[in-house]
């Protein structure tokens, strides 16, 4: 079969589509034939390397997917071939203090697939039965193999964590991209007025039609003085900041008094310069966020499965441009996801 793969971390030309050994399903695993994958920022530092992370190489990136059960390992009885899956990619060890309280998210030996250990950029793959979601007949594949891991992330972020409640006002950041596209539709379904930054005018437009109420074009003009200006110099009660060190200062200074400042990444770097007097004289709270657990993932699933939430796509591709597709992500080319199909499926 071929896979999506790396033998060395570096620039987009380290990237392959070559043959790779078939999966093999182990006791509690399932081998899905993969229909759609989507890419996500995490691949492109996955390939480029990140800190502390040791990888097997070569290694196949790929956290998000969906297609057919293929076959069973043994202990699996939730699933049977035939079945129409995706992936989600959080593994946790069912053991520790915080897994026994149902935060799987919380579990210290939690890892991604795609990350830390084999991912899913592959005609086929072999995953724990425990990291897939039941897809039902008629959502399509490319919405299937694209949402997991950005809805859950902002499920998680917004609802849970941040706790956002109707007639609060929430700005997001980067709203065109995988994980702000699905908090710019999760606050405007909890009843939030939504605030909502992208770099082009259609990329304001997409936010417009996903729910934002405001937008603002921050190569344009500084969001937080836009913000201010808009609000009465109020602030809002909630940013989403997954940029990180570019955009913290004026993510802090956004928010109105007893604000949340909810971040699941730093995509510009993760140490940013903060302002340590604005957080305790504003009584402002920094809420980290990480991925969901099983319940959560399959709460905001049953809404992307029912239409309520739509993950935008902005290309689909075969697998063997895989590295135009992290061209893409890097350049911010267009808005929503982008989507891979093993080239077979084309």
């Amino acid at each position: 079969m071929k896979a999506v793969q790396f033998s060395s971390h570096g620039d987009r030309d380290v990237i392959s589509y070559d043959d790779y050994p078939e999966p093999e399903p182990d006791r509690g695993a399932v081998v899905v034939d993969v229909r759609a994958a989507a890419v996500n920022h995490l691949d492109v530092w996955t390939r480029r390397g990140l800190p502390g992370v040791e990888l097997e190489l070569p290694h196949v990136p790929g956290s998000d997917a969906a297609g057919v059960v293929e076959s069973v390992g043994a202990g699996v009885d939730q699933f049977t071939a035939g079945d129409r899956v995706a992936v989600s990619a959080g593994v946790s060890c069912g053991t520790c203090e915080f897994c026994r309280h149902g935060e799987a998210s919380m579990c210290v030996d939690y890892h991604l697939l795609g990350e830390h250990v084999e991912g899913v950029h592959a005609e086929r793959v072999a995953v724990p039965a425990d990291n897939l979601v039941p897809v039902p007949e008629g959502v399509d594949w490319a919405v299937a193999g694209s949402t997991s891991l950005v809805f859950q992330t902002a499920w998680r972020m917004l609802v849970t964590r941040g706790e956002i409640r109707p007639g609060e006002s929430i700005l997001v950041l980067g709203a065109s991209g995988g994980v702000g596209h699905a908090a710019v539709q999760i606050a405007d379904y909890v009843g939030c007025e939504v605030f909502a930054t992208a770099s082009t005018d259609q990329k304001l437009a997409y936010a417009k039609e996903l729910g934002a109420d405001h937008t603002i074009d921050y190569e344009a003009t500084n969001f937080a003085d836009e913000i201010r200006e808009r609000t009465g110099r109020r602030g809002v009660d909630v940013v989403v900041d997954h940029v990180g060190a570019a955009t913290w200062r004026d993510s802090l200074r956004s928010l109105a008094n007893g604000g949340r400042l909810l971040t699941c990444g730093a995509t510009t770097g993760g140490n940013p310069e903060t302002d340590v007097n604005r957080i305790f004289w504003n009584q402002l709270e920094v809420i980290g966020s990480t991925m969901a657990t099983p319940g959560e993932t399959s709460d905001v699933l049953s809404l992307v499965w029912d239409g309520t939430f739509e993950p935008r796509i902005r290309e689909t591709l075969p697998m063997s441009e895989t590295a135009r597709a992290h061209e893409l992500l890097e350049n911010r080319e267009g808005f929503g996801k982008v989507v891979l199909k093993p080239d077979s499926e084309w």
